[in-house]
């Protein structure tokens, strides 16, 4: 079992940047590939980026591509999303999720999820 918890959500302006963490406990983090979703009302969880458990592979939605940037730190268990040039179409849920198999950005693929945290971005 591998339990999520995300962090550093909040309300900015277009144009600036934020950070969300995603820390994790239990199970044995460094043989899962982690990546983040963001999810709006009433539409399906949208992929956003994805790191491979050495953190040496990434791949980012075209929306994100050039603006946002995945990483990793194994030894303390945390995945962060550094969220630069913001805009209003950003604004979501946000989760982190653990995959076992490999890099997909099909959510149905993923193992564990955090609860979500809120990120909106005003124009």
């Amino acid at each position: 079992q591998v339990q999520l918890v995300e962090s550093g959500g909040g309300l900015v302006q277009a144009g600036e940047s934020l950070t969300l963490s995603c820390a994790a406990s239990g199970g044995d983090f460094d043989r899962y590939s982690m990546a983040w979703f963001r999810q709006i009302p009433e539409k399906e969880r949208e992929f956003v980026a994805v790191v491979s458990w050495s953190g040496r592979i990434t791949y980012y939605a075209d929306a994100v591509e050039g603006r946002f940037t995945i990483s990793r730190d194994n030894a303390k268990k945390v995945t962060d999303l550094q969220m630069n040039q913001l805009k209003p179409e950003d604004t979501a849920v946000y989760y982190c999720a653990a995959d076992r198999e490999g890099l997909g950005e099909n959510p149905g693929n993923y193992d564990y999820w955090g609860q979500g945290i809120q990120v909106t971005v005003s124009s």
